[in-house]
């Protein structure tokens, strides 16, 4: 059985980056370089995310959740364009998003039909 961990780094972590870079590249006017700098991968994998060749998941996309996870994540991408946090930082900070909004829990149960156990990890917020 797959732990709740293995689905954020399938599932969600690249969603997040896909919805950062657009962020950062569309509305903050930051380079593919640049971004890719910053998340510490190539040029090509930014390219991949901004053209939704990779990152994308229906299952996120079409989620009634998913407006209060967008939300975050254009908080997220502010707050890397204006250097005020680190990309690694708001990962962080937005699996504990996906954690306590419900979202992770609805995920686990699309891919495995069974409900999510409870985890013990504590969200970045709660630290």
């Amino acid at each position: 059985m797959k732990i709740p961990c293995e689905l954020i780094v399938w599932y969600v972590l690249p969603m997040i980056r896909r919805e950062v870079s657009k962020e950062l590249v569309y509305v903050h006017g930051m380079s593919q370089a640049e971004v890719a700098r910053r998340f510490g991968v190539t040029d090509a994998a930014i390219s991949q995310y901004l053209k939704k060749k990779r990152g994308g998941n229906p299952q996120i996309e079409d989620d009634p959740l998913f407006d209060v996870f967008s939300s975050e994540i254009k908080e997220s991408a502010l707050r890397i364009a204006e250097d005020s946090a680190d990309f690694s930082v708001e990962m962080c900070r937005l699996c504990g998003v996906v954690k306590r909004i419900g979202l992770l829990d609805r995920i686990y149960q699309i891919q495995t039909g069974a409900p999510a156990p409870r985890c013990v990890c504590t969200p970045v917020d709660e630290l």
